[in-house]
């Protein structure tokens, strides 16, 4: 379904079910997804589907992206990678949930996309939010561990390599599998690992596979 303005597309993904958590809604509020497609498709901006940004990429599907949100709970103030950030919506989403205190890293290996994002994330004011121009499918070593990491394009297996960029107290989130994808949650607590699958999801390949 096509809204007319971002605050019906929030309103449904809160009615929907799919968008709960208080910090995430008004993260969405205050994230205009039409200032991320492109210009020929502003009209379907509010649309609850994938649009395609150019160069074989898209921006996700709202839905897809609330339930992803949902799944890694980034915290205010928490230190946050993103691995496939496209037109760098859903990083102002991650930036706009761990505020001027946190730190999010975005990376995009199209250097043409990585451009585009960071031309349109400057014009929001999150000093938090870093747009990195390189393949993450290795994670990014830099500023590790991480307490949350979110994947947006899809592993054959699950990678250890971004596992082993967490925190003791931490979440993955990212799609996994050929064809039609799971997205899974692999949540550390101290010592305590548990995964979860929700499957239904087709996400572009990852690059690498991280592996």
């Amino acid at each position: 379904m096509a809204f007319t303005s971002n605050s019906e597309l929030v309103a449904s993904l809160v009615s929907s079910g799919v968008l709960q958590t208080p910090r995430l809604r008004t993260a969405f509020l205050a994230v205009d997804r039409a200032r991320f497609v492109p210009l020929s498709l502003r009209a379907e901006a509010y649309a609850d589907h994938p649009l395609p940004i150019g160069l074989g990429q898209t921006i996700s599907q709202p839905t897809t992206i609330a339930f992803m949100l949902e799944l890694l709970q980034p915290p205010p103030g928490g230190t946050i990678l993103e691995v496939g950030a496209g037109s760098g919506y859903v990083a102002a989403l991650l930036a706009e949930v761990v505020g001027k205190s946190g730190r999010v890293v975005a990376m995009e290996h199209v250097p043409e996309l990585a451009q585009r994002a960071e031309q349109v994330l400057r014009t929001f004011n999150f000093p938090q939010l870093a747009v990195v121009a390189r393949d993450g499918s290795h994670g990014y070593a830099q500023f590790a561990p991480y307490d949350r990491i979110l994947v947006s394009a899809a592993a054959q297996a699950l990678p250890s390599v971004f596992e082993a960029q967490l925190g003791k107290t931490s979440r993955l989130v990212i799609p996994v599998g050929g064809g039609i994808q799971d997205i899974v949650l692999v949540r550390y607590q101290d010592s305590l690992r548990q995964e979860k699958h929700y499957p239904g999801f087709v996400f572009v390949p990852l690059l690498g596979n991280g592996k």
